[in-house]
């Protein structure tokens, strides 16, 4: 009897707290007005030739742009791999950034679990490219800059400037493909 009460009582607390059925189909909101002009972000994309510009080596990765907060907000997921001379996979991170309005700016906040970046605004050609800046100040300043080469293309640039400069040099660049990447070995197969 307790057995059974105790199964009741979670499907009870399981039904109050679950997202109705229906809330897995919903489609994301759509951007607020201020995101909008970003919204060509909104996706799943692949690469599998980023640079490094320091150290040569090469990268390869996925990234999500999710619509959050019921559209006040973009969330980007990363997964990077770095790759070494003979294409092996020598290290990785994992990053998340918060795109959203505050005041009347596009910003951003980045994270790697070991850097934060807050980039204060953004220079936006509406439905083409969004280039974050941060604010300059005593350390170094950051720019992360996306261009839409075709619907299905991305360009991204991440580069860094001394304290106090403006000379910006590549730190990181490449294209993201939009869909999932499928292994070579599978997209192979499904081509014959």
């Amino acid at each position: 009897m307790r057995h059974g009460i105790a199964v009741l009582a979670l499907f009870a607390v399981l039904t109050v707290f679950a997202p109705p059925a229906s809330a897995a189909r919903r489609p994301a909101p759509a951007l607020k007005p201020d995101l909008a002009p970003v919204s060509f972000l909104v996706g799943r994309w692949w690469s599998d030739d980023g640079k490094v510009a320091e150290t040569g080596q090469a990268s390869r990765g996925r990234s999500a742009f999710s619509v959050e907060a019921g559209g006040a907000a973009l969330l980007r997921r990363d997964h990077t791999d770095l790759l070494d001379k003979a294409g092996e996979v020598s290290g990785g991170l994992d990053q998340v950034m918060l795109i959203y309005a505050e005041g009347g700016r596009l910003r951003a906040d980045y994270t790697d679990g070991q850097h934060v970046i807050h980039y204060a605004s953004a220079a936006v050609t509406p439905d083409k490219s969004v280039v974050f800046t941060t604010a300059p100040g005593a350390g170094p300043a950051f720019r992360l800059a996306y261009e839409l080469v075709d619907p299905k293309t991305l360009s991204v640039a991440f580069s860094m400037a001394a304290a106090g400069g403006s000379d910006f040099r590549p730190i990181a660049s490449g294209t993201l493909r939009k869909g999932i990447r499928r292994p070579a070995k599978a997209a192979a197969a499904t081509s014959r």
